[in-house]
Parts: C-alpha cells; sequence; structure tokens
C-alpha cells in the first residue's frame, strides 16, 4: 500500500477504482472519436453517391436531349449509288467517325454515334432496300468501327471521298442544347459496305 502526504492511504481497492475510472474514460473518448468518424464517412458516402446520381442523371437527360436534336439531320446518300455493290461477296461494316476536337463527354458520343447508326440504316432502307449489301450486313451481326477525326473539314473530306465511291455517308448536326455550338458536326456514318472499299476512305483513321 502506498500513503499520500495528507494521509491518504492508496489502498488496492482504490487503486483499481482510479485506474478503472481512468480506463473507462479512455474507451469511452475512443467510442466518442470512432462515432464521430463513422457518422463523418457515412456522410461523406452519401454525399459522393448523391453527387455521382445526379451526375448520372444530367447524363442520361442530356442523351434523351440529343435524341429530340439530332433526329433526321443527315444528309442523304445518292440513290444510285447505295446498290453498286450487289455482286462484292465480302464482309460489310459500318464506320463511325467521331470529331475528338469537340471535346464531348462519353454520354453525348454514344448518344450521337447511335444518330448515325441510325441515319445511315434509315437511308439505306429508303434509297436501298433491297440491297444484298445491307441484308449481309444485317445478317453477319452489324459490324461498327468507331474512329475519330479532329476538324469538321476532315471529316467532311471523307464524306464527299465516301460518296465518290458509291458509299451512304451520312453526317450529324446537333442542336446545341449540350456541350456543343449548335449545327457542329459531330459523327460521320459510313456505310454499311463492303470492308475494302470504306477501308479506302477511312483505313488511315485511329480507333476512338
Amino acid at each position: 500500500m502506498a500513503t499520500l502526504e495528507r494521509g491518504i492511504t492508496l489502498t488496492p481497492a482504490i487503486l483499481w477504482t482510479v485506474g478503472a475510472g481512468i480506463l473507462t474514460g479512455v474507451v469511452l473518448s475512443a467510442r466518442a472519436i470512432y462515432e464521430a468518424a463513422y457518422a463523418k464517412g457515412l456522410e461523406e458516402g452519401r454525399a459522393e453517391e448523391s453527387a455521382k446520381q445526379r451526375a448520372e442523371e444530367a447524363e442520361e437527360e442530356e442523351e434523351e436531349e440529343d435524341v429530340a436534336d439530332s433526329e433526321d439531320e443527315a444528309i442523304p446518300a445518292n440513290p444510285q449509288d447505295l446498290d453498286a455493290f450487289a455482286d462484292r461477296n465480302e464482309e460489310c461494316k459500318l464506320v463511325l467517325v467521331v470529331r475528338t476536337d469537340l471535346k464531348m463527354g462519353q454520354g453525348k458520343v454514344a448518344a450521337q454515334c447511335g444518330h448515325a447508326t441510325l441515319a445511315c440504316y434509315k437511308a439505306m432502307l429508303r434509297y436501298a432496300p433491297d440491297s444484298p449489301v445491307l441484308r449481309r450486313w444485317e445478317r453477319a451481326g452489324q459490324m461498327k468501327v468507331a474512329l475519330k477525326c479532329t476538324s469538321e473539314e476532315d471529316m467532311q473530306m471523307l464524306q464527299a471521298q465516301a460518296l465518290s465511291l458509291g458509299l451512304n455517308a451520312q453526317i450529324i448536326h446537333d442542336a446545341g442544347r449540350t456541350q456543343i455550338a449548335a449545327g457542329s458536326a459531330t459523327v460521320l456514318g459510313i456505310g454499311p459496305g463492303p470492308v475494302s472499299v470504306i477501308n479506302q476512305v477511312t483505313g488511315q483513321l485511329k480507333l476512338l
């Protein structure tokens, strides 16, 4: 046993009580710190999830706006040229050339590529519905390849070259409600057409 200067004797029971009190205080403090950190983590997690959800909703809304903006803005191909490859029994594809200089978001690019695909398909159905090329492309899985170019001038040159070879070539123009200016040429769709012929136009381009 220990004795203080004032004559208070520190018995084992007193020492145990004091020690237990100190330990309890430490445990309670640690628990309070843990609970505060846990609550803060939950709050930050909810905030991050909420921000992510808002971003996804904004992107979905943007894609829905694109559907209304760019419908039927493609340039019709020459009807006499679309069935020029009926005797070429080779694999067919559709190429989507995206302008990277516009810095479009992923959702925007996906929506514009969808417009270009539909525009090319509708042009083929309108002007060459019985085309063997179109039927081969449909039966073989509708191969699509996304490529990139860096300017509207390059895109227009590619379209002119494709049309000169008798290919279906459609440029999509955006209405400008999100991200980019109204009338911007966003994606060029070429085909469906024989792989070897389309490669004469886009063979030098890099994948998106």
